[in-house]
């Protein structure tokens, strides 16, 4: 591999979240369907003298120290196979960090397959995968991408048939939805007995969501964050108001998607809603699973990561 490497870093959003109750862990189980879309940071990754990790990013508000998930992955990974490596990341970020879109967890998955490739480690999938899961419930699914199903903590990824929008439009609205205060406020059933047997068996792999989409579109956390957030409620009312069929909230919040016809009603309901200064509004559409891979080129090559 180079020495120095650049890789895309894509955004997620959710067709499908529920939240089926509080486990006797205290987490929640879930049942995502989970989609990749062409929205995304990227990442440049060069090979230092030093053991050091240099973490550098555009934006202002992003943090490049051990609160970064990309600092963070890189340290398990040197503590996974005793490495004495150094890298200098620089991150141009344009995902909005904290809008349920994945772009940490996102950036978490990418670090941990650039550096492989960087320092050359002899990896595999699996073992990536569970590095990423102690770092964030969504940073296994993108060793997929794609549609997919996540269960339990979001952390089994199951590849489904996949779900194709060219004409897609994401609002994020100037409101941070912590996923604490998002969980609080749903205020979900205990899923499991005290001594721990389960009640609510985890879902399968619905072979059929491609069949009726979009019209099982669902998030459990829109009631719940539309009380605590009403600009987030204002946001997908805005773009359904702008054409959109359907819109819905992606993870805790707080950003929108919407889905249009064609590009022509997709770019005049974007001009419209920038007319809003506070939001943020991005033209996308669906990244498939083999998309994915190839943009992700030498890298998931190498490591074998994607299929």
């Amino acid at each position: 591999m180079s020495s120095v490497l650049k890789l895309p870093s894509f955004a997620k959003i959710n067709w499908e979240l529920s939240v089926l109750g509080r486990r006797a862990d205290g987490f929640h189980e879930l049942r995502t369907i989970f989609q990749t879309v062409t929205l995304h940071d990227e990442l440049t990754f060069a090979e230092t003298a030093d053991e050091r990790l240099h973490l550098t990013c555009d934006a202002p508000e992003i943090p490049v120290d051990e609160r970064n998930l990309i600092c963070r992955a890189a340290a398990a990974l040197k503590q996974r196979y005793n490495l004495r490596r150094g890298a200098a990341i620089h991150l141009e970020k344009r995902i909005p960090a904290e809008g349920g879109l994945g772009g940490g967890s996102s950036n978490a998955a990418v670090a941990l397959m650039g550096l492989a490739c960087l320092w050359r480690i002899e990896t595999s999938k699996d073992e990536l995968c569970a590095l990423g899961a102690r770092l964030g419930a969504d940073v296994p699914f993108f060793f997929t991408g794609g549609t997919a199903l996540g269960t339990g903590l979001g952390t089994h990824i199951t590849p489904l048939p996949e779900v194709a929008a060219g004409q897609l439009l994401i609002v994020t609205p100037n409101e941070k939805v912590a996923t604490a205060e998002a969980y609080k406020a749903l205020n979900a059933h205990a899923l499991t007995k005290p001594e721990g047997d389960t009640i609510l068996p985890i879902s399968r792999a619905d072979e059929h969501f491609a069949d009726s989409f979009p019209a099982a579109l669902h998030n459990d956390f829109e009631p719940a964050v539309f009380r605590l957030k009403p600009e987030v409620e204002r946001a997908k009312n805005s773009l359904v108001r702008a054409g959109a069929r359907p819109a819905l909230m992606t993870g805790s919040g707080s950003s929108i998607f919407g889905i249009f016809e064609n590009q022509e009603a997709r770019e005049r309901a974007a001009r419209a809603l920038r007319a809003e200064t506070k939001w943020r509004v991005f033209s996308c559409s669906t990244l498939l699973r083999a998309q994915y891979a190839q943009a992700l080129g030498a890298c998931a090559a190498y490591l074998g990561a994607l299929s």
